[in-house]
């Protein structure tokens, strides 16, 4: 079962992330989806999905993508999540994954394979992306390191092409393709989307999403801190009167 892991890892009756409906046959030729989910958690992450046989495959990129071909950037290959994964931007409020959620980047991608499978199996995945802030050839490629025994540590590395550049795209473009804000807006809205998925989370997970809320502004805000250019200090002096 493809989300048997995923839904192993989560308490349905505690948390109100969707189990995912059983994959479905898509028709022949129709575009793939694909996302970048920026995620708060206990650290933050990068969430990069590719729509494949009805589920999303995920991998975790600590540093986020790099459009720079000399970076080599980290991503941990992760259980697949459901396609209503995708869209999703807001507070997961319990469980496993608990934090804030940004809609980084979507789009669409294309197979440069001619079997994904195969691909996966052989740790060799070259692909095509059509997002709103990535796009062109990229390659997955499956490597031992970081004490990974699963074979679930892998290198995202962009191609050279006429979208490579040395730009840090994740500092360059931080911002939610869904709201146009950051973690801190996100949280800011009147009523910032919550995992419903058509069952209520139980009262305690109101209380830890409160937590949860509470650490996420905070380390938002330290963020945005850093970032901020330092005030620069008043030219000349005062007249002395």
């Amino acid at each position: 079962m493809a989300l048997k892991e995923y839904r192993a890892k989560r308490n349905f009756s505690v948390s109100p992330e969707p189990s995912g409906a059983e994959p479905k046959k898509r028709k022949k030729g129709a575009p793939l989806f694909f996302c970048v989910q920026k995620h708060l958690a206990s650290h933050l992450h990068y969430d990069l999905r590719l729509e494949h046989d009805g589920v999303l495959l995920s991998w975790a990129v600590p540093k986020g993508p790099s459009i720079n071909p000399a970076d080599k950037r980290l991503a941990m290959h992760v259980e697949d999540h459901p396609l209503e994964y995708g869209t999703f931007e807001g507070v997961i409020p319990d469980g496993y994954g608990a934090g804030i959620v940004m809609l980084w980047d979507e789009g669409t991608w294309e197979p440069l394979v001619d079997d994904v499978a195969d691909a996966l199996k052989r740790g060799d995945l070259k692909l095509r992306l059509n997002g709103v802030k990535l796009k062109g050839s990229w390659a997955l490629i499956r490597t031992r390191g970081y004490g990974d025994s699963g074979g679930r540590s892998w290198l995202l590395l962009k191609h050279k092409d006429e979208w490579a550049g040395p730009v840090d795209i994740a500092a360059f473009a931080p911002l939610s393709i869904k709201s146009g804000g950051d973690f801190t807006d996100i949280l800011a809205q009147e009523s910032p989307d919550l995992w419903t998925s058509n069952r209520a989370a139980k009262s305690g997970a109101q209380t830890h999403m409160l937590k949860v809320v509470e650490r996420a502004v905070a380390i938002a805000e330290e963020n945005k801190a850093k970032a901020a250019p330092p005030a620069r200090a008043s030219k000349g002096r005062k007249a002395k009167r």
